[in-house]
């Protein structure tokens, strides 16, 4: 039998065993840092409940704030792999987890890869995972990475600078009629078709100014977001790009049946996600493995055979604080979805 959830999750998880204070390091190097904490650090790091002698893995290790307070809860046995494709984000994650010596074992891969690493470290299952999807502040404060219209740089948007597809190639290769689909599904973008054709008019666009230049021309204002923020002009054409370039969603829908599949009974899988696609997917994967009849709701009869491997920890997304927002305006498009497997 299922448990009944309370609706609020901060109440229903338990309070952590000691107080953490976290921040890690951001920026070009390890030594050019500044510090910041993870976005919805604590509701994290209560939902995976580390326990000592634990096995996890941060599938988006960044700079390795979560990691940390994984590590921190776990102690003195807990272990934890993660995993990233960005070689500067590993490089400072790398620095910031050195306390913990041989606990953490860190390896550059896509976390599609995750069943792979878990083999060959010899761990069959483990007790959490997590997966902190999207762009980092560490990737958005680096101008050379050309994610940000923030300041001109060149249009790459890689997470790893070895993949071979740039958004500029996107941007300068597409026939018009993609590149406003690619706008449209991946940005949610309204005028991508009167974007896409501003683009073709004037390309080559080589810089993220030029770009931004050229869709603020094409849209006007900009409008606002879900929660009522005001949003540049811009900002979905650069997350369209963003998406398509690393095949974010195509890898999100991959990760999830890993994640699950490893997990032991009773352990927890969170997902922290920056926008309504990323959601959406993570929200009906959960709520149909949730259920034990997946069949269309014109069937008198069940024949799916299908059974609930999880529960969902919380129906609604957990979402940031005012005080956590007012502190870092990155986090106000945060949301996380924790799920336990009960088989």
């Amino acid at each position: 039998m299922l448990r009944r959830m309370p609706t609020d999750f901060r109440l229903w998880i338990s309070p952590p065993r000691k107080s953490i204070c976290c921040y890690v390091m951001n920026g070009s190097s390890t030594n050019n840092v500044h510090f910041h904490r993870p976005v919805l650090f604590q509701e994290i790091i209560h939902a995976l409940r580390p326990k000592k002698g634990g096995l996890y893995v941060d599938c988006t290790l960044g700079a390795g704030g979560h990691a940390w307070g994984i590590l921190k809860m776990s102690s003195p046995d807990g272990r934890l792999l993660g995993l990233d494709v960005d070689p500067q984000a590993l490089e400072i994650a790398q620095h910031r987890l050195m306390p913990f010596g041989g606990r953490v074992v860190i390896k550059k891969t896509s976390y599609v890869a995750l069943k792979q690493q878990l083999d060959e470290l010899g761990w069959s299952k483990v007790d959490g995972v997590l997966l902190d999807l999207g762009l980092s502040s560490m990737q958005l404060d680096v101008p050379a990475r050309g994610f940000s219209f923030q300041a001109d740089a060149p249009l790459d948007m890689r997470f790893d600078p070895h993949s071979p597809v740039r958004a500029q190639d996107l941007i300068n290769e597409l026939p018009e009629r993609k590149l406003a689909d690619l706008i449209y599904k991946f940005g949610e973008e309204r005028k991508a078709r009167k974007i896409a054709k501003a683009i073709v008019e004037v390309r080559p666009l080589t810089t993220t100014l030029q770009l931004a230049d050229v869709v603020s021309q094409a849209v006007g204002k900009g409008g606002r977001d879900r929660r009522g923020y005001r949003r540049h002009p811009a900002t979905l054409t650069f997350q369209a790009l963003r998406i398509a370039v690393n095949r974010e969603l195509e890898a999100l829908e991959q990760v999830l049946p890993q994640a699950l599949d490893v997990l032991v009974a009773g352990g927890r899988l969170a997902v922290l996600s920056f926008h309504s696609l990323e959601d959406r997917i993570v929200k009906r994967y959960f709520r149909r493995e949730s259920k034990d009849c997946i069949c269309p709701p014109e069937l008198v009869v069940c024949n799916c055979e299908h059974k609930a491997i999880v529960i969902e920890i919380n129906r609604k997304p957990v979402r940031p604080s005012q005080d956590e927002v007012a502190q870092n305006p990155r986090a106000r498009s945060a949301r996380l979805r924790v799920v336990e497997k009960i088989a």
